[in-house]
């Protein structure tokens, strides 16, 4: 298989590498307004449901304690607003998405010591990631993956990576050896149970991976590896580092939608929804190249995203120390 010609985030990054690629700035950057495209809020999975129902909870009664938590924490939203500006972020982006994710995935605890709790006990664990017998960094000296060698940010190295996986196996069988239809995360980065996320900002071990050089380069954060998997679990689960992955990983999607020609840095559910769906430079290829097909398209939130929008007024509220307007209702 052809993976460069199959692959237009892969080609696109080796070119960016060799210099051949447009600059974002001889491009018309086309501004993404405030707001959401949609009117009413998309389809919420089936998966986010069940766990809010077996939770004996509701969506709403979520949204209201992750912002009476953030509300009730002034030293936390300094540390959002501090985290946020060495990433050169507004903090709503880094609010809307540590309250999607406890609306929509897991519920926010009641204290923030309470991360800091569970960091010392993953710290004691015995972790590795590895995929029917077969360890991460086995399987990535595989010839498919030789493409992504040429590449030196982490950002663009883990993009790669998991591209290949999807391209070559994903849903596959290759040597001999039937690869499942699943995402690389879940394949490689959940040694626990399905559907891993951590910590106060719900991180998964390859986000963390992806944006490790950009949080080395800004806070300083020592850069993690897949071979210390109990450094990245300690750095997610760390309230106070992973704020600053947080921030890191919505500066990531920003830039990535502004290489191609997007600056979504004024709406935040859209970064919102990149949190949730994750991929940022793969989305961000095909918009561009759907683009350059004359299809003229913007980016569009999902259900996490639109609520972050819809709720905009009360997120802002707790940055600001007011209590905000309620504009709507999520799906209960």
């Amino acid at each position: 298989m052809d993976l460069l010609s199959r692959s237009p985030l892969v080609a696109a990054l080796l070119a960016a590498v060799a210099g051949l690629s447009e600059p974002a700035l001889a491009r018309q950057i086309v501004v993404v307004p405030a707001g959401n495209r949609s009117a009413e809020q998309p389809a919420i999975p089936q998966a986010s449901a069940l766990r809010t129902k077996a939770s004996n909870t509701t969506y709403e009664e979520k949204f209201e304690k992750t912002v009476a938590f953030l509300k009730g924490d002034p030293a936390l939203l300094d540390k959002i607003r501090h985290a946020s500006a060495a990433y050169g972020v507004d903090p709503i982006h880094v609010v809307g998405a540590i309250v999607g994710e406890h609306t929509f995935n897991v519920s926010v605890v009641d204290r923030v010591q309470t991360y800091y709790v569970k960091a010392l006990s993953y710290a004691a664990l015995d972790i590795s990631f590895s995929y029917k017998g077969t360890s991460l960094q086995a399987f990535l000296k595989r010839p498919e993956f030789q493409p992504c060698a040429a590449l030196k940010d982490s950002s663009a190295v883990w993009s790669c990576r998991d591209e290949v996986w999807d391209e070559a196996f994903r849903g596959r069988t290759v040597d001999g050896i039937a690869y499942e239809a699943i995402s690389f995360q879940r394949a490689f980065f959940q040694p626990f149970y399905a559907g891993q996320t951590f910590g106060l900002g719900q991180i998964s071990p390859l986000t963390a991976l992806q944006v490790t050089d950009l949080v080395h380069r800004v806070s300083g954060l020592p850069a993690l590896t897949a071979d210390r998997p109990q450094d990245i679990y300690r750095d997610v689960m760390d309230p106070d580092r992973s704020i600053l992955y947080i921030a890191a990983i919505v500066r990531d999607a920003i830039d990535a939608y502004r290489d191609q020609g997007f600056d979504i840095s004024g709406n935040p559910g859209i970064t919102a929804t990149l949190y949730n769906v994750g991929q940022p430079h793969r989305r961000a290829a095909q918009l561009r190249a759907a683009a350059d097909a004359g299809t003229r398209r913007l980016p569009t939130e999902n259900y996490y995203g639109w609520l972050i929008n819809d709720r905009l007024q009360v997120l802002q509220g707790i940055l600001d120390g007011v209590d905000g307007v309620r504009t709507s209702g999520t799906n209960r």
